[in-house]
């Protein structure tokens, strides 16, 4: 009788954009190992069934990107038994309460003043900027917890694109993962099913409008575009990714090393 392997991406009611990292190939020839690094969006409305399945995941650590305006706005996340709960928060493109009740509303002006003629893509952009170079301690946490003992282990932000997307790819980055299935990982949160759901407070038709949506819409995308720029101020500030990981995220060798043991077939 054949043995059923559980999917390591099901369909979850109150979890956004999760899935399994594993199976991704290294420019050495070798795969991230399957069950031991995951991404989503956030855990504070996952279901029972969902915590069920996050629970069998055999978890040690989720590290939640997430400041203190998402948490406010969407709620801490659900408690899973003996998993480590970390919070980092790192830089958001669209930071604090204010923006996101100006988004839940639908403040057509105000939407405009910020986001039209490109102006929400260059926010984006420089965000992902921000987090390559001012986050680095939090960064260099991540990956030093990883090598010691922190797996298999989550990584969260509100949507799971853009905080969780720089993180996971960073840490991709230090195993050697080819740049192509990076950015490739880092788009799979397009998918319809994976996009954050915005709650809106207003009634108002233009809270849902075609305009509104589309000023809204590079908040929401992942774009090549925005993973280049943050891949591209490594390399302007430390003159490559080997660099960024010693001398950026203080990363040795040796647990460069360690690291790539413990999440590499």
């Amino acid at each position: 009788m054949t043995q059923q392997v559980p999917s390591t991406e099901p369909e979850l009611a109150g979890v956004r954009n999760f899935r399994d990292v594993g199976g991704l190939p290294t420019v050495d020839g070798r795969r991230v190992r399957h069950g031991v690094l995951f991404r989503s969006g956030h855990l504070a409305h996952a279901t029972p069934e969902d915590t069920a399945f996050l629970s069998s995941l055999g978890l040690h650590t989720v590290f939640d990107f997430r400041n203190a305006a998402d948490r406010k706005l969407e709620g801490p996340d659900v408690e899973l038994p003996g998993v480590r709960n970390v919070n980092l928060p790192l830089s958001d493109p669209a930071d604090g309460a204010e923006f996101w009740k100006m988004v839940r509303d639908g403040d057509l002006e105000q939407l405009r003043s910020i986001l039209d003629d490109g102006k929400g893509a260059a926010r984006m952009i420089a965000s992902y900027r921000t987090m390559v170079k001012e986050r680095t301690a939090e960064h260099s946490q991540v990956l030093h917890a990883l090598a010691e003992d922190s797996v298999p282990a989550l990584m969260h932000c509100a949507a799971g694109k853009d905080r969780a997307g720089v993180s996971i790819a960073v840490t991709l980055l230090a195993l050697g993962v080819e740049r192509d299935a990076i950015v490739a990982d880092y788009l799979e949160s397009n998918a319809k099913h994976r996009r954050y759901k915005v709650r809106r407070s207003g009634t108002d038709a233009s809270a849902y409008s075609p305009e509104v949506m589309e000023l809204l819409s590079p908040l929401f995308d992942a774009r090549a575009e925005y993973l280049a720029a943050a891949l591209e101020t490594i390399e302007e500030t430390w003159g490559g990714v080997d660099a960024y990981l010693e001398r950026g995220l203080r990363l040795a060798p040796e647990t460069r090393q360690r690291l790539r043991e413990r999440l590499l077939d």
